[in-house]
């Protein structure tokens, strides 16, 4: 365990409040990527150095620090300039990483599949390529600890040429995932079926609804960005109308760019959702804040058109649960849940219902024998929700848009096909 000392700079008005949700954020995360916090400290300055964003001064006065409490690392909470991060470590003779090196850590523990690990890999190496330059000492440092996970030692030593050769390869092999996703969608999506995406700030409980709507066990955790693969599955509403669910990345403030680049296959299935049920929990201390982050994000990869309802989760954690759940003045977009009781999660199906097939009307048609043409046909004008035969005829339950039936009204039926 890295013993850890965690540094943020706040320039010009920042509010304390601020600057203290940072760094509760900033210790959440060293911590998950396996951090032991020796010290947490603040500083106050007009505008960052240009060469060692905090100062000498201050850097002499973190040295002594890091002598003392014998640190390995030092996590700065905003992002470095390369030469920062040099300036830094020959100043503090101690490893220097800073807010977005922190995250792309955690992913690099996170990741489980072949595709997560190229992802991550890659932003790594987009990260850590224009850092390369005169690293010396740093990087005789690397093979362990914080900051140093995913690529490992023997590629970040060999030659800017060879890396960016490697960059363009995974790109290649993320470029063929992204086809295949995409053939997915497209499969998905000439059923007809809707799609909904969850989506919020990490560990606000996305897994766990997940499993909820969709029957599954998927892993959960507490610890932050404890999904980083998507999992689609198809489910149902009570009332047997299906449609697909996806869990994907949680989301944090100042999400590194080149997560967002990196990770563009896993976002497109936000982006190709009908439906966006955006995850907050209730009972985080900065919740607003949080979902402000989010919907920036959604608004970043070009998401933020999408329908979407926002779902409050954890009130099994607030007093007032009761009241919660028999409020009515949450607005049309919005609703409140707790995803480890199921306490809400029935009015939420009805609202997911509402907002997915609003437009669409249950049809009973009865198509005789010979007319397999207009049989046939029947997939791609709606949601095909049950089939019989009979002698005469082809019968069926079938949710569909009324301006794709118009011309099918002589097979209309006003009640369900005996």
């Amino acid at each position: 365990m890295d013993r850890t000392i965690l540094v943020h700079l706040a320039c010009g008005p920042k509010k304390q409040t601020e600057a203290a949700e940072s760094m509760a954020e900033l210790e959440g995360l060293a911590k998950a990527a396996g951090a032991g916090i020796v010290r947490k400290i603040f500083q106050t300055r007009p505008a960052a150095d240009a060469r060692t964003f905090i100062g000498p001064g201050k850097v002499e006065e973190l040295k002594s620090l890091g002598v003392e409490a014998n640190a390995d690392l030092f996590v700065f909470d905003q992002d470095l300039k390369p030469s920062q991060q040099r300036n830094l470590e020959d100043g503090l003779e101690t490893r220097v990483i800073d807010r977005t090196q922190l995250i792309l850590d955690i992913f690099a523990r996170r990741a489980r599949t072949n595709e997560g690990k190229l992802q991550v890999e890659l932003a790594q190496l987009s990260y850590l390529l224009p850092r390369l330059s005169g690293k010396g000492k740093a990087l005789s440092r690397l093979g362990g600890g914080i900051g140093t996970r995913g690529p490992g030692e023997t590629k970040l030593e060999t030659d800017r040429r060879r890396i960016e050769a490697r960059i363009v390869k995974i790109k290649h092999e993320l470029q063929a995932v992204a086809k295949r996703r995409a053939g997915q969608r497209r499969s998905r999506r000439k059923s007809l079926v809707p799609a909904v995406a969850l989506v919020g700030y990490t560990s606000v409980g996305k897994s766990t609804l997940f499993n909820r709507l969709a029957g599954e066990t998927a892993f959960t955790s507490p610890q932050l960005f404890a999904t980083l693969d998507p999992l689609v599955r198809r489910t149902s509403l009570p009332d047997g109308l299906p449609y697909f669910v996806s869990d994907t990345v949680g989301f944090v403030k100042r999400l590194p760019p080149s997560l967002l680049s990196s990770f563009k296959a896993t976002l497109e299935e936000v982006l190709e959702a009908d439906l966006i049920l955006h995850v907050v929990d209730l009972a985080a201390a900065d919740a607003e804040a949080q979902a402000a982050a989010v919907e920036k994000t959604l608004a970043e990869i070009g998401a933020g058109g999408i329908p979407s309802l926002r779902v409050y989760n954890k009130i099994d954690l607030l007093p007032d649960r009761a009241a919660l759940l028999l409020r009515n003045d949450f607005m049309d977009g919005e609703a409140a849940v707790s995803a480890a009781t199921g306490e809400g999660l029935a009015a939420l199906k009805n609202r997911i219902r509402s907002l997915l097939f609003r437009d669409l009307r249950l049809f009973y048609i009865r198509i005789p024998h010979g007319r397999e043409d207009v049989w046939a046909s029947l997939p791609k004008r709606g949601l095909v929700l049950q089939r019989r035969e009979s002698a005469d005829y082809h019968e069926a339950r079938i949710m569909a848009d009324p301006a794709r039936m118009l011309d099918l009204t002589a097979y209309l039926v006003p009640g369900e096909p005996t």
